[in-house]
């Protein structure tokens, strides 16, 4: 096993092969990521939210959920799951959400650049990060449809989600820095490479 700590608002990636496991932990408590993966056999076939709720039947993905890519191809199965609160609906936070959500000024770190700054390492483009798996993001769905960012599910620290590699892939895990999704702090996660 390998363990690498993500620091808070930042994002590593690395190459898992067919059959490995990767496990994303909040040792702290109350941190939220977002984990995108891409096919390494072809740099433009990252995962899709759309083709997992399409093949799943739910949005809510737990134990035994597997997440496809655009072109229909299974990429990542959970194994096991401690939390079992995700959120695949959101995109990565980005400078365009700071500016147009908060009007904040100046760069901010951010989910999207620290997704496609990792995976450019592995030659992904950034045209193929898109909605990434929002690991213990806990979003509530109103009848009406509407959306409200609850404070994350993994409240207890040292509680992680394994995914199981279905193929050869690249996959990249950030820690997230905005603040309304991680109970107004951003904290480091850990990554156990199996």
């Amino acid at each position: 096993m390998r363990s690498e700590t993500i620091p808070a608002k930042s994002g590593r990636a690395w190459r898992v092969a067919a059959g490995r496991s990767l496990r994303v932990v909040d040792v702290d408590g109350g941190q939220t990521g977002d984990l995108f993966a891409v096919a390494a056999d072809d740099p433009a076939d990252g995962q899709s939210n759309g083709r997992t709720f399409d093949y799943g039947g739910t949005l809510r993905l737990s134990t035994g959920s597997v997440l496809y890519s655009r072109r229909s191809r299974p990429l990542l199965r959970i194994a096991e799951d401690e939390v079992g609160t995700h959120d695949f609906l959101y995109a990565p936070c980005s400078q365009q959400m700071y500016e147009i959500e908060y009007a904040a000024t100046g760069p901010r770190p951010n989910c999207f650049d620290n997704l496609v700054g990792a995976l450019a390492a592995f030659g992904v483009p950034a045209s193929t990060v898109t909605t990434a798996f929002n690991v213990f993001m806990n979003v509530g769905i109103a009848p009406d449809g509407g959306l409200t960012v609850l404070a994350p599910a993994s409240a207890v620290a040292g509680r992680g989600t394994t995914f199981v590699a279905e193929r050869d892939l690249f996959v990249a895990v950030t820690s997230c820095p905005a603040s309304n999704c991680n109970g107004g702090r951003a904290q480091r996660l850990v990554v156990e490479l199996l």
